[in-house]
C-alpha cells in the first residue's frame, strides 16, 4: 500500500530519530514500487530485488540528509534507480527488459474471456517488446508515468530534472515508442 505524503513525512521524521519500525513501514509501503523501478533498469528480477534492498539501506543511512518537507517516494526511487544503474554497469551487461511488471490483471469483477485474455496478452507482448528497444531513459520515464502512476512532480524528483523536462522527455519517449511500434506493424503486414 502506498502511503500519503503527510503520513510518509511523519514516518520519515520518526525514522530520522531512530525509530526502525517507522522505517520498516516505509519499506513495506514502497518495496514493490522500488523493485519495479530497479527492474525497469536491470531487466532481471533477482538484480532488481537486490538493488531495491540496497537502495533502502542507502536511503536509511542518508535520512539525515533528507530535506524536510520533500516527498519521500521520488527521493527513494532516485536512490533505487541509481543503485540499479550502478549494478548494471558493474555487471557490464545491457538489460533485457520485458517489463513484466506491466502484466494485465483483471480489476474487480471484470474477468476477461479467453479470447480477450489472448488478445490482451498478445498486445502486452507487442508493447513490452517495443519498450525493450527504447533507451533506458525512455523506458524509465514511460514506466514511471504509466506503470507506476507517478505524478509529473514525483517524476521530476525521481529523475532529478525540472517538471518541464519530464514533459518533454515523456513526449519524446512516447514518440520513439510510436515509431518502433509503427515499424513493427508495417513489418508484420
Amino acid at each position: 500500500m502506498e502511503g500519503r505524503p503527510a503520513e510518509d513525512a511523519v514516518l520519515v521524521e520518526r525514522a530520522q530519530h531512530g525509530d526502525t519500525e517507522a522505517y520498516g513501514e516505509l519499506v513495506r509501503r514502497y518495496q514493490a514500487l522500488a523493485t519495479r523501478t530497479a527492474y525497469v533498469i536491470t531487466g532481471l528480477s533477482t538484480e532488481a530485488e537486490d538493488a531495491a534492498q540496497d537502495g533502502f539501506t542507502k536511503a536509511y543511512f542518508a535520512l539525515g540528509r533528507f530535506r524536510t518537507g520533500a516527498p519521500f517516494r521520488p527521493w527513494l526511487l532516485r536512490i533505487v534507480a541509481n543503485e540499479a544503474k550502478n549494478r548494471r554497469k558493474a555487471a557490464g551487461r545491457r538489460p533485457t527488459v520485458d517489463l513484466s511488471v506491466a502484466e494485465d490483471r483483471p480489476s474487480g469483477d471484470t474477468a476477461l474471456s479467453p479470447e480477450e485474455a489472448a488478445l490482451a496478452s498478445e498486445r502486452r507482448t507487442f508493447v513490452l517488446g517495443a519498450l525493450s528497444r527504447l533507451r533506458e531513459e525512455d523506458r524509465l520515464v514511460i514506466a514511471y508515468r504509466y506503470f507506476m502512476q507517478l505524478s509529473e512532480a514525483e517524476m521530476a524528483d525521481a529523475l532529478g530534472v525540472a517538471r518541464g523536462t519530464v514533459k518533454s522527455r515523456l513526449s519524446r519517449a512516447i514518440g520513439r515508442l510510436r515509431e518502433i511500434t509503427a515499424g513493427e506493424v508495417r513489418a508484420d503486414a
